[in-house]
């Protein structure tokens, strides 16, 4: 796990907007991104198209929406978390 993970993923122990998880990191939108991609295809990362309802990232629009919607750390990014 990255520093940059890691920094995310303190972040997402409640589902968290993307424009507060920005804030509290205060990453760049290329970072955040990138790196919540990648934290979403290792299934440390959940992705929601609101506070209440989850989504694949298969049906989202991540490219040009990603900032539209909320994120949470999986179990296994917590555990891999609180492994570090």
């Amino acid at each position: 796990m990255t520093d940059e993970e890691f920094d995310i993923i303190d972040e997402l122990y409640f589902v968290t907007a993307y424009n507060d998880l920005k804030e509290a990191t205060a990453f760049s939108d290329e970072i955040l991104k990138s790196s919540l991609l990648k934290m979403i295809e290792q299934g440390w990362v959940r992705i929601y198209k609101t506070v209440d309802e989850e989504s694949e990232i298969e049906g989202l629009d991540m490219e040009n929406n990603f900032k539209a919607y909320f994120y949470l750390a999986s179990k296994k990014g917590l555990f891999e978390h609180n492994s570090q």
